[in-house]
C-alpha cells in the first residue's frame, strides 16, 4: 500500500514567478524534482508536495492564470485583516498565493526597510498557517526556507501544544545563517502569538530565524561542510552553541541546479553546443568570448572567468590581486558582476593595468554568464565563505574547470585534482599557489580533459537533492 507524504513547502520567492536571489531557483525547482521523484520511483511513498508563496505586488498576475481558493481573516491588535489565497500550477505542483495588506502595500519582495519586511513575513508566515485549516488538506512536513518563513515552522510549534496540527513535523532550511531577519517580538504580540521560552542565547529569541530552527524537527543546511560550520564560532553566527546542543537536528543537503537549463549540448545562448565527447567543439566557445571581450584570440592562452557578487564573502579581493601577481604569466580573465563599489572600482582599475589580458563587465547578465561557462578555461571562486554555491556545478557542467576554497558546498561540490583545484587559506599566496598548479596542468592537454570531462560526468541535478530531502522527510516520520 502507498503512503502518501503531504509536504507544504514555504519561500519568500520562487521561479518563475519571482527571483531576486538563489532562493527562488530552490523553491522553483526542488518542489517539482520532490513531486516528479515519487512518480518516477513508484514505491511505496508517493510525495504530495505544495508550494506556498506571498502574492508580491512585483509578481504578474498574467504570468499565472490564478484561481481564487478561499479568503479569511488574521487577527492584528484586534483589527482583520484579511488573507487570500489563490492557486495556480507549475506543471504538477500546485502553488499557492498568499495575499493581504502587509503582502501588498510593499513595492518589493525584499526592502531597505526591517520592519516593512518583519510585518510582511510574520503575516505570510501565520495566514500560510491559517490556510491549513481552510483547505481539505493537512500536510505531514511543513518544510520552511530562511528567516522570511522561519515564524511559520515556530507558530506551528505554539499550535502543536494547543493540540492542533500536532502531527505535521516541520523542516527548516538554512541558506545563509547570518541573516536571522527583524525582531518581532511586538509583532508577535500583535497578532497574539506567545513568546516561547527558549534555550537561544538571549540576543536571538525574538529573531525569526533562530526561532524557527528551536521549533524545527530537522535543520538543513545547504550542504553538508556548510552544517558542521554552522558548529564553530567562525560561521556559527553566534549560534554554534544552540547548534552543538541540537546537533542531531542538524543535516546538511546540497542544491541542485536546472540541469535542462544549464546544458551545453543544448545552451541556445552560446557560440556552439557540446558535451563530453565532442570537447573540441568546446574551443570556439572560447574564441567567441574573446571576441565579444576585446580579446586576442588564442586557444593556448588560459581564459579565466568568474561570475559573481563581487563582495568580501566571495574572494573577489584575492581574485584581483592574484591576478595581479600573475604578471609573467601568459593568462586573460573576464570577470562579471556588481557589488562592493570599491571593489567594483578596484577591478576596474586592474582592468586599465591590463587591458590586453582582463575584461570587467560590472552588471548582470545571465547571457554573458553561460557565454563565460562555456567559454572560460578555468572559474575562479575563492569564497570566504560558501553555503553552498550553484556557480561551481554550472562551470563544470560546462566544462570550465573550478578553482574554489576548501568552504562549505564548494568542499562538497569539487574533487581537488579530480574535477578542479581546491585550496586551504583564504590568502592570496594559497589562492596563487592552486592557481598556478592549475595552470601546470593546463599545458598539458590529455590531462586537463580529463579534469573537464570529470567535472561535466558530476550529477548535480535536482533529482539528487530531492532523493535526500525525501529520505530526510521519510525518517522524520517513521
Amino acid at each position: 500500500m502507498t503512503k502518501t507524504i503531504k509536504v507544504l513547502f514555504l519561500a519568500a520567492e520562487a521561479m518563475p514567478f519571482v527571483k531576486i536571489g538563489g532562493l527562488a531557483d530552490v523553491a522553483g525547482a526542488l518542489p517539482q524534482a520532490l513531486r516528479a521523484l515519487s512518480d518516477e520511483e513508484n514505491d511505496d511513498v508517493k510525495l504530495d508536495v505544495r508550494l506556498a508563496i506571498p502574492l508580491h505586488a512585483v509578481i504578474s498576475t498574467q504570468s499565472a492564470t490564478l484561481r481564487p481558493v478561499v479568503s479569511f481573516p488574521i487577527m492584528r491588535e484586534g483589527t482583520e485583516l484579511i488573507a487570500e489565497v489563490y492557486e495556480t500550477r507549475l506543471g504538477s505542483l500546485p502553488v499557492y498565493f498568499i495575499a493581504g495588506d502587509p503582502i501588498t502595500e510593499s513595492a518589493s519582495v525584499y526592502s531597505s526597510n526591517p520592519s516593512l519586511d518583519g510585518e510582511k513575513y510574520t503575516f505570510f508566515s501565520l495566514a500560510a498557517l491559517e490556510m491549513l485549516n481552510h483547505l481539505d488538506w493537512e500536510p505531514d512536513i511543513l518544510h520552511a526556507n530562511d528567516w522570511h518563513t522561519g515564524l511559520a515552522a515556530y507558530a506551528l510549534q505554539l499550535k502543536r501544544w494547543e493540540g492542533e496540527l500536532h502531527q505535521t513535523k516541520s523542516v527548516l532550511t538554512v541558506h545563509n545563517l547570518p541573516f536571522m531577519g527583524p525582531d518581532v517580538t511586538g509583532r508577535l504580540a500583535a497578532y497574539g502569538q506567545a513568546l516561547a521560552q527558549t534555550d537561544l542565547p538571549d540576543w536571538a529569541h525574538t529573531l525569526p530565524l533562530p526561532l524557527g530552527m528551536w521549533a524545527s524537527q530537522k535543520i538543513v543546511a545547504v550542504s553538508q561542510t556548510y552544517a558542521r560550520e554552522m558548529l564553530t564560532p567562525q560561521l556559527g553566527a553566534g549560534l554554534e552553541n544552540f547548534l552543538t546542543i541540537h546537533e542531531e537536528s542538524l543535516t546538511g543537503i546540497i542544491n541542485g541546479i536546472d540541469t535542462q537549463s544549464f546544458d551545453p549540448e543544448t545552451d541556445p545562448e552560446i557560440a556552439t553546443n557540446f558535451s563530453a565527447e565532442t570537447l573540441q567543439e568546446r574551443t570556439s566557445n572560447k574564441a567567441a568570448l574573446q571576441k565579444l571581450m576585446g580579446l586576442k584570440i588564442d586557444e593556448k592562452i588560459p581564459l579565466f572567468g568568474v561570475v559573481s557578487r563581487l563582495e568580501n564573502q566571495k574572494g573577489i579581493d584575492l581574485v584581483l590581486n592574484a591576478l595581479a601577481k600573475l604578471k609573467n604569466t601568459p593568462w586573460q580573465a573576464v570577470i562579471l558582476g556588481t557589488g562592493d563599489p570599491l571593489l567594483e572600482k578596484k577591478a576596474r582599475r586592474l582592468e586599465k593595468r591590463m587591458p590586453e589580458r582582463v575584461k570587467v563587465e560590472i552588471r548582470y547578465d545571465g547571457k554573458l554568464a553561460r557565454k563565460i561557462y562555456a567559454g572560460s578555461d578555468i572559474f575562479l571562486m575563492p569564497s570566504r565563505y560558501e553555503p553552498c554555491g550553484l556557480s561551481q556545478m554550472i562551470a563544470m557542467r560546462y566544462g570550465s574547470v573550478p578553482i574554489v576554497r576548501n568552504t562549505g558546498g564548494l568542499k562538497d561540490t569539487v574533487n581537488h585534482g579530480e574535477t578542479g583545484f581546491i585550496f586551504e587559506k583564504a590568502t592570496t599566496k594559497d589562492f596563487l599557489a592552486s592557481i598556478r598548479e592549475a595552470l601546470g596542468i593546463f599545458t598539458n592537454h590529455g590531462d586537463w580533459q580529463d579534469i573537464q570531462r570529470n567535472g561535466m560526468a558530476q550529477d548535480f541535478s535536482w533529482a539528487n537533492s530531492a532523493k535526500q530531502y525525501a529520505a530526510l522527510y521519510i525518517s522524520l516520520l517513521s
